[in-house]
């Protein structure tokens, strides 16, 4: 145990000394607007972006239901200039992932319930009539 007890010693000095060592300070600076660049984050291009939809099964299915062929469509992008090439990705990247918000409400309603139901059960509350608490 004595040498457990000199490991665990060294180890803490070690880390206390390291602790105190200077670290260099961070700065920040205001970044002018002719500075920043306009392209996108990911370095994926709008266009590129719009042009990977084309790729899915979904989105061409969907494209077919609504009477508009993928060649069409493909030429209608390479026709939009560059702003709103854009203007549309950056559409994209702001609608919500799936759903409309009703799937979240039905999901939080349920877990409401359970919740309700299982401290009904447990004794803690009384909000549904037909359970009766545990003994």
């Amino acid at each position: 145990m004595p040498s457990l007890n000199r490991t665990v010693a060294n180890v803490l000095v070690v880390t206390l000394c390291a602790l105190g060592l200077p670290i260099p300070a961070v700065q920040a600076e205001l970044v002018a607007t002719d500075r920043v660049e306009t392209t996108r984050q990911d370095g994926f291009s709008g266009r590129k972006l719009l042009g990977s939809l084309f790729d899915r099964a979904d989105v061409l299915a969907a494209l077919e239901r609504q009477g508009v062929s993928a060649d069409d469509a493909r030429a209608r992008v390479d026709a939009l200039s560059d702003d709103e090439v854009e203007q549309l990705a950056a559409r994209f990247d702001s609608l919500p992932a799936a759903g409309s918000g009703f799937e979240t409400a039905l999901v939080i309603g349920f877990l409401v319930f359970v919740t309700l139901l299982i401290t009904d059960i447990l004794g803690f509350t009384k909000v549904f009539t037909f359970t009766r608490p545990a003994k």
